[in-house]
């Protein structure tokens, strides 16, 4: 999310695809004895569609899908009402907007999904619960109310180990992460990690969201390799643009911050409406050296980022790819790198900053595409009465790695080719033979 107060969501499903937010969500009587999943299993009546991955043979047919959702907290809606001014407050109104949130959820029918912003959790609890759904929750430290939620469905998934972390714990302010290692009911050896972060907002703080993302991946790391080097899949709002150092540090598993201001490492501050829009041509960029590096860096920013103050190279251990730069999508809804546009959209900030990553292990089938930009400007900002979320939900499929696929795939190309190969050489030594020959009459 581009800010604490703003409601994104993101779905990882054995293919990955993008949702849309609910229209407003009025189809559905939402009683305390009516959330079953059974009645809820329509698609809300949207303008997405799936966009599939071009090579499905990788996919093993064991497949899930998840989804993460910043889901706007009530109390941030109320305290940064400066960021909605074009949107009625019918719209920011919490109780309309869990049932578009609900009903949204269940359209999609995800697996496992990951919430942030959640300030009202025992409300959504009991709601998932009947709806075949078991959940945990960690709230962020100091004086906020909100954090983040992670609900699984109890006949797909089987929990084995959760772990809930409080970065304030190591000195990373007061936002939350969440871990969980899963196993499929009906295949005891597919276990699947997910992680579920909302990183720290402030645009001005990248090595505080380098260190967050930094500590996520370490522990993530380690639980997959305690469960036998389980397959990761990380979600939330990273507060991140596509373009920042921050996701190329998350893609590419290494940064040097010293090349990077880190009050610019996020991205944030170069996508207000106006400048994305063109209306301002004004850019925020990075000073440039003469030797190429920053000098703004203080040693404790520097420990902070890295881990060590004598080390500009910060470094993650997981080997990530984004499920949405994956597969192809529309050039009127994606940016030059492969991801969406824009997921966020209200007075201070149009882009992206959620995303849905995964490691080797699986892969994504589908995305759920997203909103052009056309259609977020003539809306005015999010939410609206179209889209009743701030943000646009995310909802990718994945499916298992097969090896044994794999290796089929592997042989199918390798094979005719080392055929050719000996082919080739049996030609060569032929030719080699003959030229002794004749060299010795």
């Amino acid at each position: 999310m581009a800010c604490n107060s703003c409601s994104s969501s993101s779905w990882l499903i054995l293919s990955s695809t993008h949702a849309k937010r609910l229209p407003i969500a009025s189809q559905i009587q939402w009683h305390s004895d009516s959330y079953t999943r059974k009645n809820l299993h329509h698609p809300p009546q949207i303008n997405r569609h799936w966009v599939q991955a071009s090579d499905q043979t990788l996919a093993s047919p064991e497949r899930f899908s998840v989804a993460s959702y910043n889901i706007l907290g009530d109390r941030n809606a109320s305290q940064h009402s400066d960021l909605y001014v074009n949107v009625p407050s019918r719209y920011i109104n919490w109780d309309r907007r869990k049932r578009v949130i609900c009903d949204e959820l269940f359209g999609w029918d995800p697996d496992i999904i990951c919430l942030q912003e959640v300030d009202k959790y025992f409300e959504l609890s009991n709601i998932m619960v009947k709806a075949g759904y078991a959940g945990s929750y960690k709230r962020r430290t100091g004086d906020t109310v909100d954090g983040c939620a992670m609900f699984w469905k109890t006949d797909k998934f089987r929990l084995l180990e959760g772990e809930s972390i409080q970065f304030k714990d190591i000195g990373l302010r007061d936002n939350v992460a969440q871990l969980s290692v899963f196993e499929m009911c009906e295949s005891d050896s597919r276990r699947l990690l997910v992680g579920n972060i909302h990183v720290l907002y402030n645009p001005s703080r990248g090595e505080v969201k380098i260190g967050q993302i930094r500590f996520l991946s370490s522990r993530a790391q380690y639980l997959s390799e305690k469960w036998g080097n389980t397959p990761v899949v990380l979600a939330g709002d990273f507060n991140s643009t596509p373009q920042s150092g921050i996701y190329k540090f998350l893609s590419s598993s290494k940064l040097n911050i010293m090349l990077y201001d880190r009050k610019e490492l996020s991205g944030q501050k170069r996508c207000r409406p106006a400048q994305v829009l063109g209306e301002n041509k004004e850019t925020v960029g990075p000073i440039v050296t003469l030797d190429g590096l920053f000098k703004c860096w203080t040693d404790e920013e520097v420990k902070i980022a890295t881990g060590d103050s004598e080390r500009y190279l910060a470094v993650h251990p997981l080997k990530l790819n984004s499920s949405y730069a994956t597969i192809n999508g529309s050039t009127s809804t994606r940016g030059f790198n492969g991801e969406p546009l824009a997921t966020s959209y209200h007075s201070k900030f149009l882009g992206t900053v959620d995303y849905l990553w995964y490691s080797d292990g699986i892969v994504p089938t589908r995305v759920l595409d997203t909103v052009p930009i056309s259609d977020l400007v003539r809306a005015g900002g999010l939410p609206c009465k179209v889209f009743l979320l701030c943000v646009i939900d995310l909802i990718t499929s994945l499916g298992s790695f097969s090896p044994t696929r794999c290796l089929r795939k592997w042989g199918a190309t390798i094979w005719p080719w080392f055929l050719n190969f000996l082919s080739q050489l049996a030609t060569m030594n032929l030719q080699t033979q003959w030229q002794q020959q004749q060299h010795l009459l």
